[in-house]
């Protein structure tokens, strides 16, 4: 396809959206590994073309050597998504290749905002300071709760997530539900050249001041507590409640520990190889460490998320400014109400750094959830606290 064709291919009631990443039908995202989906995009890109194995391998798999059953699972994957039992979409031409046989016509992506329950979420966007745009969805009706985006986010998509999209739908219910995807990620601007804990601060700024919120809460997790720190200790007079998970007020290579150091250029080294692919190493070590406890159906949709989210020079830039935070001083300064939740056996984030801000800020509540999980998983029994913590904080005086 030239540069000029459309973001959207519909087929069979099926819409291929290539800017996205993503096969929908009836407004609902299909499941499709990476791979598979760029599998399924090469083929429809060359709709009525015989396109042999080796052709596809190569388009897939660049440089690197793998075997034709790779490409066979990736078929069968995409076969079970479409419901194509008949290889009437996608059909085998014997020893020579695949022919993707379905009629093509140009769509367009669906404007309307996804439906939350009986809700619209209402999307737009704001400036930063540095002239970057910022994406922000709100939904729902009552206190506004702010939540700072961690990373690997995507407005439209988390919704989906059977890791984050229940706590949204938790908290939609309770309160106004204000989300933003920050610089580099989402719907905000991709092309970007700055991220620092500054900039993640401009960000947090230019979306409470574009919708002119005077007195709100924040929920912050994982690096997003620090950020929410920094803003309470800011903006007392603004923030009425602070909620932090999976905190931690100082950053892998300021927490003077030569492992954790190590820890981080490891991290960043792995995500260069494997960013987006389910098979990769990346997403072992996010099983093993993040969400020890998730299932492979969690995994892939993480792996999903990692494509349609961001790019892995963005990703990198972000995880280079998080692992040089260090919001120490701030701690003290907080006087809003907070209240601290960290899984006590999270590799992630060390139980010992959501201590030292539960110790820190004053008069801060700290739940303890017996998870090994980054961020307790719908399901597991932490899960159940969780969300009762946050209700019970959320709702009371």
């Amino acid at each position: 396809m030239h540069s000029g064709s459309p973001r959207v291919l519909c087929f069979n009631g099926y819409a291929l959206d290539l800017q996205r990443c993503a096969v929908m039908r009836g407004g609902r995202e299909l499941q499709l590994r990476p791979k598979s989906f760029d599998v399924l995009r090469y083929l429809a890109e060359h709709a009525g073309r015989l396109v042999s194995k080796e052709e596809l391998i190569r388009a897939t798999w660049p440089n690197v050597f793998v075997s034709d059953g790779c490409l066979v699972q990736s078929i069968k994957d995409i076969r079970e998504a479409l419901s194509d039992d008949a290889h009437e979409i996608v059909k085998t031409v014997p020893r020579r290749g695949y022919l993707f046989a379905a009629e093509l016509s140009d769509g367009e992506l669906d404007s309307r905002p996804p439906m939350i329950g009986s809700r619209h979420q209402e999307l737009t966007f704001c400036r930063t300071q540095d002239g970057v745009n910022i994406a922000v969805a709100c939904v729902g009706q009552g206190m506004p709760l702010v939540c700072i985006p961690t990373w690997a986010t995507h407005l439209e998509y988390d919704w989906q997530s059977p890791i984050r999209g229940p706590l949204w739908r938790f908290l939609v219910d309770r309160v106004r539900l204000v989300r933003y995807d920050g610089r580099g990620f989402g719907l905000s601007d991709r092309d970007i050249t700055d991220v620092s804990f500054t900039t993640f601060e401009r960000d947090l700024d230019a979306v409470v001041d574009a919708l002119h919120l005077h007195r709100y809460a924040i929920l912050g997790i994982s690096q997003g507590a620090a950020i929410a720190i920094a803003h309470a200790a800011r903006y007392p007079e603004r923030v009425s409640k602070l909620i932090l998970h999976g905190g931690f007020a100082l950053g892998r290579n300021k927490r003077g520990s030569p492992k954790e150091a190590e820890i981080a250029k490891a991290w960043i080294a792995i995500m260069r190889q494997g960013w987006g692919d389910d098979n990769s190493a990346l997403l072992r070590i996010f099983s093993s460490v993040f969400l020890p406890g998730a299932s492979a159906e969690q995994i892939k949709w993480y792996a999903n998320l990692l494509r349609l989210s961001t790019s892995v020079e963005n990703a990198i830039m972000n995880r280079c400014a998080v692992d040089e935070i260090d919001i120490v001083d701030l701690l003290p300064k907080v006087s809003a109400p907070t209240l601290v939740l960290h899984c006590r056996n999270d590799n992630a984030a060390p139980f010992n750094e959501g201590r030292r801000i539960a110790t820190s800020v004053p008069n801060a509540r700290f739940a303890v959830l017996d998870s090994e999980n980054h961020v307790p998983i719908p399901g597991e029994p932490a899960w159940s606290k969780f969300i009762g913590e946050i209700e019970t904080f959320l709702t009371g005086v």
